[in-house]
């Protein structure tokens, strides 16, 4: 492993000695006997740093001609060979750079009644995690890295905290590592948003918009040099040349290379040390609490998380807009990109939901005028339709009123139109995301990184048999063989066409159950359960199917995961790219399976009085008396409605209950140990009282399906686009509020775009587009035909005649239907990707990313 340790005047200097003097942060020392096991620690590790800084001389002294852009000073290159913050030593005396304070924390719970309780095979197991602890604490402190050990104990149990720091040396030194971009000149802010100039075009009055303080500046950014290191914005102060985001970022790369073992057995890493219950959580800490200090909002020195808080998770904040910038800053690239796609999308949702809930009211005022169905309830008993099923009677049209009442609520003239609308207004949202995509990512410097900035996953490093030079780079990278994992994906494919196959058996037994169901109840007595019969069995279903859904998601989650891990992905983001495929395939399937059966299949297979088909000796299901769009808007409502109803309530009371129970956990802890409740916190405890971060796969998952369910079926219930239009404002201040108040800090992470979801958005646009103008050219009451069974004459729905075999009418309503949808298709699909083959907006401006 690469040592950083490495003293910027000692590169040209002297040797150096093996001790340096450490200065003690005011704000981690509780008492002066604290203060000086710090001091000892500290020395020790920082020993260490200084002892191995002369292998790590050659790496400042590689001389490099190429020319930066000139945005400094000429003044500046009067500061000295590394500026002004450039030190001088004298001889024998040995320069150590100054210490940050703790950024980043590592938490284990040890219980030592176990200690005599366990058998020998727990105790062996118990002593190796201890000798891991032991040897990666070692190997950060070789590393550069300062360790200081914190302890909460009582009778039985003791909390460890390990507060990693690092020198201004190491942080330099990995920061031309790892490639990290930081600025070089200040720039105009260039944020911009479409809606507030129109405003103020129109001389209205925008409540959305809110002055947000402490503004992030815009740079040109270049890759750090350490050779170029006065040009860079800031470099004279070291305080704040590398934001916490930086020194996260910093921190945990060198726990995720850190061996704690034999690297060939994989013992590296913090992941390895989590997944192994080693340790209990490593995160990096907020900047401070988030409450509002008591002298109110208007402080003068509110911290980021404060002022996150204040102006963007607080619930009042609703009608605003987000302060990305400030998220960005804060969370990192990956998370501002998601929460600039969810205010995009619900943004985009707001005409949407106007133009549904004007359908919907238009069928509210249709239901009582509409002249076909008026007829269909005044028929009395003019028209005896076919029985549902063998030993089922005959039945009357006009006791079909009700739902033909109901199902005129969506299918109706506007219903043809809304098709059409939601199929453009899902086409021209990927259209202008990718622009605001493309925008984003030149502002933020970002439209490289998968390209030239990313590193290979600390796990692929460990487990890649080899090294080879990478194409763009031209530096040696662990190489894992194409061939093999083109091999491992196939077999994955397998699993995932198995998994499949099981939604398609849950499908096939809920479509059976539905066909049963609605015989038995048929067959009741009570005239009203036989009328609604074929309802009945099919809310029935949507709960039952919807439990499917709930269950198969959990298990294949982890079945997904571990496949993903076995295909050796090269880079997080292809990793979370191949992860994101798999689980979606499967979701597609498990959600959309019965809502494209009722919307595409159901009751097309029936057969004809005489002629009916079967499926295991069951008659296939037929649409009811108001057609199948009222029973896919039930569908609809069952399942997304549903699904948000029971996500918002887990994302609300899941946080809360686990933070609840982690706070309830550890000061009953002090309780026994005699501390005082309201004794003061380190913000290392107050931060592990929180709940862990998880990622924003779910997060995405989400909406995602949230967008197939708004463009897919969005003919059978205009009110989709309002009810994700609401779940989506709450959405927003719900996710804020757990990344601000709820949630450990994320280490910061950056990102491109949103990757893989926008290619899945895009594919479920297509099927959109298709759906719609498919299901706008269906509409229409299809004739009726006739069929004599000895002296019994009956009606059925179809377009057939006398023979059973399909009319005129049929043929030409599927010819014009296919044509329209292969026009629509081809000229409404969206093309292109996010960034890729784009060039940038006139007024982003390009930033420097070589030398």
């Amino acid at each position: 492993m690469r040592v950083a340790a490495t003293a910027w005047a000692g590169l040209q200097g002297p040797p150096l000695p093996t001790l340096c003097p450490v200065v003690v942060p005011e704000l981690y020392c509780q008492d002066q006997a604290h203060a000086e096991r710090w001091a000892v620690t500290s020395e020790a590790s920082s020993g260490s740093h200084c002892a191995r800084s002369r292998m790590l001389r050659w790496r400042a002294q590689e001389e490099d001609s190429t020319v930066l852009i000139d945005v400094s000073p000429p003044e500046a290159e009067k500061r000295g060979p590394y500026g002004s913050t450039a030190h001088t030593s004298e001889p024998g005396s040995c320069l150590c750079p100054c210490w940050f304070p703790a950024d980043f924390v590592l938490v284990w719970e040890e219980d030592l009644k176990l200690d005599w309780q366990q058998n020998s095979a727990s105790r062996d197991r118990t002593d190796t995690h201890r000798t891991w602890r032991e040897t990666f604490l070692d190997n950060l402190r070789a590393a550069g890295l300062r360790v200081d050990q914190h302890a909460v104990q009582d009778g039985n149990t003791t909390v460890h905290y390990a507060l990693l720091s690092a020198s201004w040396a190491v942080l330099c030194y990995y920061a031309e590592d790892l490639r990290l971009k930081l600025p070089l000149q200040e720039l105009p802010n260039q944020a911009s948003n479409w809606s507030a100039e129109l405003l103020a075009w129109l001389r209205i009055p925008n409540v959305l918009l809110e002055v947000v303080p402490d503004v992030p500046p815009e740079y040109y950014s270049c890759q750090f040099r350490v050779n170029k290191l006065p040009r860079f914005l800031g470099s004279d102060n070291q305080d704040t040349f590398f934001t916490s985001t930086k020194r996260h970022q910093i921190l945990f790369e060198i726990l995720a290379k850190t061996p704690y073992g034999h690297e060939k057995k994989n013992l590296l890493g913090i992941h390895q040390l989590l997944a192994e219950g080693v340790l209990s959580a490593a995160f990096p800490l907020h900047d401070g609490p988030f409450k509002t200090p008591p002298e109110g909002p208007q402080a003068p020195h509110l911290n980021q998380r404060q002022v996150l808080f204040q102006h963007w998770a607080h619930w009042g904040k609703w009608n605003k807009y987000q302060p990305l910038d400030h998220v960005r800053r804060y969370f990192g690239e990956k998370v501002a990109l998601y929460f600039a796609w969810l205010g995009f999308y619900t943004g985009w949702l707001l005409p949407a939901a106007v133009v549904g809930t004007l359908v919907f009211l238009v069928g509210c005022f249709l239901v009582f005028s509409d002249i076909p169905t008026q007829e269909l309830c005044g028929s009395k008993d003019s028209f005896e339709m076919c029985p549902l099923c063998l030993d089922c009677p005959f039945w009357l049209l006009s006791s079909a009123c009700a739902l033909a009442q109901a199902g005129r609520l969506f299918d109706h003239g506007g219903t043809v139109f809304f098709s059409l609308f939601m199929a453009l207004w899902a086409v021209l949202l990927l259209e202008y995301w990718k622009r605001k995509s493309a925008t984003l990512a030149y502002r933020w410097d970002c439209s490289d990184y998968e390209d030239i900035e990313e590193r290979p996953r600390p796990q692929f490093a460990a487990s890649a048999p080899t090294t080879a030079p990478n194409p763009i780079t031209g530096e040696d990278e662990p190489y894992f063989p194409e061939r093999s994992r083109a091999r491992r994906m196939l077999a994955g494919s397998v699993v995932i066409v198995v998994m499949v196959a099981v939604v398609v058996m849950c499908l096939v037994s809920i479509i059976l159950y539905r066909a049963i169901m609605a015989i038995v109840v048929s067959r009741s007595r009570n005239t009203l359960l036989a009328a609604w019969a074929s309802r009945i069995a099919s809310l029935t279903g949507s709960v039952v199917n919807l439990i499917f859904i709930l269950i198969l998601s959990k298990i294949y989650v982890s079945l997904a995961h571990v496949l993903t891990q076995w295909e050796m992905h090269r880079t997080q983001t292809k990793f979370e790219d191949a992860f994101t495929l798999k689980v979606f395939i499967f979701q597609f399937v498990n959600f959309y399976s019965s809502p494209i059966y009722i919307a595409f299949f159901k009751g097309r297979f029936v057969g004809y009085p005489g002629n009916y088909h079967t499926l295991f000796g069951v008659r296939n299901e037929e649409c009811a008396a108001g057609g199948c769009l009222i029973e896919l808007a039930q569908e609809l409502l069952v399942i997304m409605v549903g699904k948000q109803v029971i996500n918002n309530m887990q994302e609300v009371l899941i946080p809360k209950l686990k933070g609840w129970w982690q706070k309830f956990r550890l000061r009953s802890k002090k309780t026994k140990a005699g501390a005082s409740p309201g004794a003061s916190q380190g913000p290392w405890e107050a931060d592990y009282e929180l709940v862990p971060c998880e990622g924003l796969f779910d997060e995405y998952l989400e909406m995602v399906l949230q967008f197939g369910f708004v463009t897919i079926f969005v003919a059978a219930c205009p009110l989709a686009p309002l009810f994700a239009l609401l779940n989506n404002w709450v959405e927003i201040r719900l996710d804020a509020r757990k990344f601000v108040c709820e949630y450990r800090r994320p280490v910061a992470e950056r990102a491109q775009d949103i990757g893989i979801w926008f290619h899945i958005l895009a594919g479920i646009t297509h099927l959109a587009v298709t759906s719609n103008v498919r299901r706008g050219r269906e509409r229409g009451r299809a004739g009726a035909g006739s069929a004599g069974a000895s002296c019994v004459c009956c009606r059925y729905r179809a377009f057939r005649g006398d023979d059973g075999h399909y009319s005129q009418t049929y043929w030409n309503l599927l010819a014009i239907r296919l044509a329209f949808v292969i026009v629509f298709e081809v000229a409404g699909a969206p093309t292109g990707s996010p960034i890729h083959g784009m060039t940038p907006p006139p007024y982003a401006l390009p930033n420097s990313n070589t030398w």
